[in-house]
């Protein structure tokens, strides 16, 4: 088998097609060991449930192979920034490692698009922060992403479309691959903490269930459970409104003490760089400070939306 599939499981029922991402950056595990559980799962279910049915397929990929392997976050850019056409098909000599990763993702999907003839493709992509606090999902703007997400119980945050560009979320839509395409992405905890496989399993179970992939009563409440017990006391909705990005050669360094959804201050110090303190832009709730040597993002800025959001 490739090394980067991590699994696959054909229902008897044709059905969509769900591609769970782990390791889209590389130093992020909790995704890969949460798949690897998932497809363990799904080998004895019938022989312990003969009455479970599977309609559709899944697989599970590595996101970031190469990097993974190396216990990177990348090895020359941030793959969850290169999803965009004029990477994708450069054919320069000096092309980075993340932009052949791409190409085989790409092509490995198609090929299982053109076999299998889905329904549906959903994406699903899993990931982890460097820094401890709540969980939460990001969506594409769409109502079935957010239908999705809001399966997983944690904060939904829009806006991520309007601020960020090269992710997931851009690239797999329908107008890319010929069929209806949605995309969510999930962060199940931090890099290292053991619940955060625990909350991945759940995330992947209930997207097999609102993806209708597996029935309802097929699927235990203990899933349910682990995620609405997490996040018990965080937002339900929230907005993106702040992106800090590192330059290429800026010396950041997030101050400690900060975690996910911790609400801070206008002008509440954040971090520091060469040039000295750098000072929070808004009254607001700070969201993957950066605790880890990649990356650029040093953090974000969110803020709570009381309405629904809908699309």
């Amino acid at each position: 088998m490739n090394n980067r599939i991590i699994g696959e499981y054909i229902g008897k029922n044709h059905g969509p097609l769900l591609i769970v991402f782990g390791a889209m950056h590389g130093n992020e595990p909790a995704g890969v060991k949460a798949l690897e559980m998932v497809f363990k799962m799904l080998e004895v279910e019938p022989i312990t449930n003969p009455t479970f049915k599977f309609s559709g397929k899944l697989i599970g990929l590595i996101g970031n192979l190469e990097a993974y392997q190396r216990q990177l976050r990348f090895i020359d850019k941030d793959l969850n920034r290169c999803w965009r056409s004029e990477l994708i098909t450069y054919e320069g000599n000096d092309e980075i490692a993340e932009q052949r990763e791409i190409r085989e993702i790409i092509d490995l999907i198609q090929s299982e698009i053109k076999n299998y003839n889905p329904t549906e493709l959903i994406i699903l992509d899993l990931h982890t922060t460097s820094s401890f606090g709540g969980i939460f999902s990001i969506v594409n703007e769409t109502p079935k992403s957010t239908k999705i997400a809001q399966a997983f119980h944690a904060p939904v945050i829009s806006g991520f479309m309007n601020i960020l560009a090269g992710t997931t979320l851009h690239f797999f839509n329908s107008q890319q691959f010929n069929i209806p395409t949605t995309a969510v992405t999930f962060e199940s905890g931090q890099h290292q903490e053991q619940l955060s496989i625990n909350r991945a399993i759940a995330a992947i179970v209930n997207c097999l269930k609102v993806c209708k992939l597996v029935d309802e009563e097929h699927i235990e409440n203990q899933h349910d459970k682990i995620l609405i017990d997490y996040s018990a006391d965080l937002p339900t909705n929230v907005e993106l409104i702040y992106s800090y990005s590192i330059d290429e050669n800026e010396d950041f360094i997030m101050r400690p003490g900060f975690e996910n959804f911790k609400s801070v201050t206008k002008g509440e110090i954040l971090a520091d760089n060469e040039n000295g303190p750098i000072a929070c832009q808004h009254e607001s709730l700070i969201l993957m400070p950066l605790y880890q040597k990649q990356g650029d993002d040093g953090y974000f800025l969110v803020k709570k939306i009381d309405q629904d959001i809908a699309y």
